[in-house]
């Protein structure tokens, strides 16, 4: 699955719009990540624990995004994006969109 960040894909003519699709994940701080994390944040640098999940959901939100624009029939997936919101305390959502199409 071809997925890019643009609305064009060069080289490729879009021959038909298939329609939005999405893959979104929740995931929440481990409480022992949490304290190594708190720890690291009173010497500075990165914080690895939450590099590492924010990563592991990012990946996990594409998968799923992938899995539905194959279910549409999908060649592509253009102007994806990622957006990421705190919906509770310790808890983030990373969501995946774009625009699934066909390829001529």
């Amino acid at each position: 699955m071809l997925i890019v960040t643009t609305d064009t894909i060069p080289g490729a003519e879009i021959a038909q719009t298939l329609g939005l699709v999405r893959g979104n994940v929740v995931r929440a701080k481990h409480v022992g990540s949490d304290i190594i994390a708190g720890l690291r944040n009173l010497v500075g640098g990165e914080v690895n624990e939450y590099t590492q999940l924010i990563s592991a959901a990012r990946e996990q939100a594409l998968d799923r995004m992938i899995d539905e624009a194959r279910k549409m029939g999908a060649d592509a997936v253009i102007g994806m994006r990622f957006t990421t919101s705190q919906i509770a305390q310790g808890g983030a959502e990373i969501l995946a969109f774009g625009t699934a199409v066909k390829l001529a």
